[in-house]
């Protein structure tokens, strides 16, 4: 194809196809390209300034990327491009491509994603991925590169570049940042189930048991005379209590009529009487009280 010597960029019609068609297969591991000698000679004489980019452009299906080139041995009008660029620009063999010059600022940002979450099992994804993008001149967003590894292939997208959509990649440093791979799936949470919602209302209608209470039965006494109850004691020793404080009070007594408390005038009687009353008192509990005595009650046989 004749080329327009008049412009003062380099812009070309090819026909492409894949490097393996002239023995160069591992160009496919790259993104280097393969041109006629006349593209040499524009591009010399036009002062294009090095690393040569170019800019690559599929009219039929509105695709665009970039590249850079290795070696000027192809046959003219022919240009042998890696495999899996011409699968991103849905090219076939034969088909015509557009060539122009390109200047590309440097990379400061790029974002990737892997098509498979393989990638990030390896062991050291980052080194790996050093390694083989060395073989590349140029990122372009849109793009699917691959990465070969350990005889496996992996495909990953070029999701963003900073700070243009294309970047050159040459003697730069630039920040590597990774989007989830797009087999990449969150652990959705078991919804509750039917049956554990209705065994979970069951127990809620089902009444509370009674807490249990310790030592609350009757009690029993070894010689088989019927025990005194725990609170009778107790209202026993307070009872006590009242009618003697009440016994050294001058203006009230307290006295004891069924379970009422009463208090009345004691203005008319002396201090010996009372005093009497309180003594003949103590006497009689003295005798309620007989003293205990142990295994006098009845006889049981266990047979």
């Amino acid at each position: 194809m004749d080329m327009d010597f008049g412009n003062s960029t380099f812009e070309q019609h090819y026909r492409c196809y894949p490097v393996s068609f002239i023995d160069k297969a591992h160009l496919d591991k790259g993104d280097k390209v393969i041109m006629p000698v006349s593209a040499l000679c524009r591009l010399a004489y036009l002062n294009i300034e090095y690393p040569m980019l170019f800019e690559l452009t599929n009219a039929t299906a509105g695709r665009v990327s970039h590249c850079g080139v290795l070696e000027f041995i192809a046959d003219e009008g022919m240009i042998y491009l890696p495999y899996w660029m011409m699968q991103n620009m849905h090219l076939e063999e034969g088909d015509i491509v557009l060539v122009k010059s390109a200047s590309l600022a440097k990379a400061t940002y790029v974002k990737l994603q892997p098509h498979t979450l393989d990638f990030l099992n390896i062991s050291n994804p980052k080194a790996v991925l050093e390694t083989t993008l060395r073989n590349y001149s140029c990122l372009t967003v849109g793009d699917t590169i691959m990465v070969p590894y350990n005889n496996k292939d992996y495909y990953i997208n070029i999701v963003e570049t900073k700070p243009s959509r294309a970047v050159s990649i040459i003697e730069t440093d630039c920040e590597v940042d990774f989007a989830p791979p797009l087999d990449y799936k969150e652990i959705e949470k078991p919804a509750p189930s039917l049956l554990s919602n209705k065994k979970r209302k069951v127990e809620e209608e089902l009444p509370r048991k009674a807490e249990f209470i310790p030592f609350r039965g009757s009690a029993m006494r070894l010689d088989g005379k019927p025990a005194a109850v725990p609170g009778s004691v107790k209202k026993h020793h307070s009872d006590v209590g009242c009618e003697t404080v009440a016994s050294k009070s001058p203006s009230s007594t307290l006295s004891q009529r069924g379970r009422k408390l009463v208090f009345g005038s004691n203005g008319n009687r002396s201090q010996d009487e009372t005093a009497k009353v309180a003594m003949k008192n103590s006497q009689e509990r003295g005798k309620e009280k007989e003293p205990t005595q142990a295994f006098t009650g009845k006889k049981y046989s266990l047979i």
